[in-house]
């Protein structure tokens, strides 16, 4: 009979989705995942209805603001329903509104600090 070896062993794998299963098998895990996806989907929706809701401000419709841009109206309905854009794409849009100032805002640290997108066009971010 031959008697056990004391000889290391290698380390144990476990599959990752094996983990994460048995993870998202707690309800409290479960509910917390599911609130949080939802509250993306939320802020993905807001953010659509907020370009939208600025047209409708400036009382405008998408083949105004259409024309104004340049483009056709189904143009503008995937511009407010994308999820991301280039800054210059976004200050067009704005200024085309007739937004009186195009700025983002964003808090570090609770000091706040305004980025000025009044003068970025397109012609000037493919050229930098």
């Amino acid at each position: 009979m031959t008697s056990p070896t004391n000889e290391p062993r290698g380390p144990e794998f476990e599959r990752a989705t094996g983990r994460v299963d048995r993870f998202l098998s707690k309800p409290e895990v479960a509910a917390a995942v599911a609130e949080g996806r939802e509250a993306r989907a939320e802020m993905n929706r807001a953010y659509a209805m907020n370009l939208a809701m600025i047209r409708k401000a400036a009382d405008l419709t998408q083949a105004e603001l259409a024309e104004r841009l340049g483009t056709d109206q189904g143009s503008v309905s995937k511009l407010e329903n994308r999820q991301d854009m280039l800054l210059s794409t976004l200050a067009s849009y704005l200024r085309a509104t007739g937004a009186d100032a195009v700025s983002i805002v964003v808090t570090v640290h609770g000091a706040e600090y305004a980025f000025d997108l009044t003068n970025l066009s397109g012609k000037q971010a493919e050229a930098a």
